[in-house]
């Protein structure tokens, strides 16, 4: 990744990417805190806190987005591949098919999964990607009951000139506990979109799953709920309903971010806390070094942020609006470079590595997912 940008769960499982990365806190307060930062550093890790007890899958190519189904089993997609496959329990693999339209290149490809709301019911599953033009969120029906390979429907996009490049997708999608959808993008390498209300890129999208803006949008006619952002990978919601974001910096700061309706969050102008009228602070930064963000999950009072720079897994643990304490790091460099966390509800983490990215150094077995136990 090149530095040029910057649902309401209850239980606590998460799925993570691994990547090393070492964070200071902030709550908008002046200064910054960070591995070199001026007030503060990381906390050491409790290591009764967290534990790998197994692996649900591994040779993976690139994964990136990832959802639950009922029942446990595992949906995984490919960034550069294009395609979904399904991990059971027993970690037997189903490939459900292609996406067609998935244009890879850089951090570019097939990104975001989510499940719909009514899954249960209408079977559609969510995905961000990069076609040709654009960066686009569609909808696709899933039938487990069709031949391997030819089990996913046409997409049909429902929101599409998301501004694309090699660099800056942004790509997470997340349903809230309000049952809209949202979407975090980047900036696509050029920062003046981010400031622009007309360009959905650099921003947090809210969105109805139709693709419509969403009722109560802070903008009207619009679904950009946030701006000023450099490149949003992470989105997660706390147990009061409150949305979290974490973001690439470019040089100095990534962030954790708390959101809020029709909130600048400061990029191209401001990296990191400047104290600055207008603009929202980070509640955390970090060295890029030390961090490179990327999906996030919320557990047990805490924020988890996968990190693929920094090559762990770090615990920011919350007091409200603010942090309780400085972040902690998780398995350091022990599993590489980590992508996504998606609590599972159940008091277990699953985590999925990303070292076959070409940036990373596959270990036997790469890429793979893990299931973690949080301990309260």
């Amino acid at each position: 990744m090149q530095r040029r940008s910057v649902a309401a769960v209850p239980a606590l499982a998460l799925i993570l990417v691994l990547g090393p990365v070492t964070a200071g806190c902030s709550s908008g307060a002046s200064g910054q805190s960070g591995a070199s930062g001026a007030s503060g550093a990381s906390a050491s890790a409790p290591t009764d806190l967290l534990s790998v007890s197994g692996t649900v899958g591994q040779d993976l190519n690139t994964p990136w987005g990832m959802a639950v189904l009922p029942g446990g089993d595992v949906l995984v997609n490919s960034r550069d591949t294009g395609t979904i496959t399904r991990i059971a329990a027993d970690g037997t693999k189903t490939n459900l098919g292609t996406v067609p339209g998935v244009v890879p290149g850089g951090e570019a490809g097939l990104l975001g999964l989510a499940l719909s709301p009514d899954y249960a019911t209408d079977h559609l599953l969510y995905v961000y990607y990069t076609s040709d033009s654009d960066n686009r969120i569609a909808r696709l029906t899933y039938d487990p009951q069709q031949p391997a390979g030819s089990q996913l429907g046409a997409p049909q996009p429902i929101l599409t000139s998301i501004p694309k490049g090699s660099n800056h997708d942004g790509g997470r999608i997340a349903f809230g506990p309000d049952g809209m959808l949202y979407a975090g993008t980047g900036e696509s390498g050029h920062t003046e979109l981010s400031q622009n209300l007309d360009s959905l890129g650099g921003k947090i999208l809210r969105m109805t799953p139709d693709g419509a803006p969403a009722p109560g949008n802070p903008f009207a006619g619009s679904v950009v709920y946030s701006y000023g952002h450099r490149n949003v990978q992470g989105l997660a919601w706390d147990d009061q309903g409150r949305l979290w974001a974490s973001e690439f910096g470019q040089n100095l700061w990534d962030e954790l971010n708390l959101i809020k309706p029709g909130g600048n969050y400061g990029w191209p102008e401001i990296e990191g806390t400047g104290n600055r009228a207008g603009f929202i602070d980070p509640v955390a930064t970090w060295h890029p070094n030390v961090a490179s963000p990327s999906g996030i999950a919320y557990a047990d009072g805490a924020i988890w942020m996968a990190a693929l720079r920094g090559s762990a897994l770090w615990r920011i643990p919350l007091a409200g609006t603010a942090t309780a304490g400085p972040p902690q790091p998780f398995l350091p460099t022990t599993y590489g470079r980590l992508r996504t966390v998606v609590n599972d509800g159940a008091n277990t983490l699953l985590l999925s590595t990303s070292n076959t990215d070409g940036r990373g150094t596959p270990q036997p077995g790469d890429d793979r997912i893990l299931r973690l136990t949080v301990r309260p």
